[in-house]
């Protein structure tokens, strides 16, 4: 419930992967920035898999076709203005 309740303050969206399945929760501040925080090991994307420690960030396109599906969709609202509670 405490998960919950700080993902709802941060307002966390989980999203899933069309291709892999993998969970993330993301974030999206404004149209240009998407905070995303892998809830599981990165070695189930198929496509992190094949390429483990070799980028400096990194990035699952398949994944991101699936945040802007979400955001496209409304299931990932893109900022509210309002002001950020801190996490406790």
């Amino acid at each position: 419930a405490r998960a919950t309740e700080e993902n709802e303050e941060r307002r966390v969206h989980p999203v899933s992967c069309h291709h892999c399945g993998s969970c993330v929760l993301v974030e999206k501040n404004s149209l240009a920035h998407t905070l995303v925080q892998w809830t599981a090991d990165t070695r189930q994307c198929a496509e992190l898999g094949e390429r483990p420690g070799q980028a400096v960030v990194r990035t699952c396109l398949r994944l991101r076709d699936s945040i802007e599906a979400a955001v496209r969709g409304g299931r990932v609202p893109i900022g509210t203005g309002q002001v950020r509670q801190p996490i406790r």
